[in-house]
């Protein structure tokens, strides 16, 4: 038999497991965008995966910062869904 406090500490313990498993369903996004590198011109139309909240603030923030890292300028985000 399990007794009150070793009951809650099951329940705290699952309560736990089933936040990780949504918070991982949640957890990455299509962006749909345009971007482009000066020198000579390239213009690029792609479709990236990113992690964290599917809005388009958090997409636009992440795909930035991977691009400028690449050497691209983020030009437009045409539409962001979740995976």
């Amino acid at each position: 038999m399990v007794t009150g406090m070793k009951w809650m500490l099951h329940i705290a313990a699952l309560a736990t497991a089933l936040g990780f498993f949504a918070t991982g369903a949640h957890a990455a996004c299509l962006v749909e965008y345009k971007a482009k590198r000066d020198s000579p011109l390239e213009l690029f139309y792609d479709v990236a995966s990113v992690s964290g909240p599917c809005t388009m603030a958090a997409a636009r923030q992440e795909l930035k910062t991977r691009l400028e890292r690449q050497g691209l300028t983020l030009l437009k985000i045409l539409s962001v869904k979740e995976e």
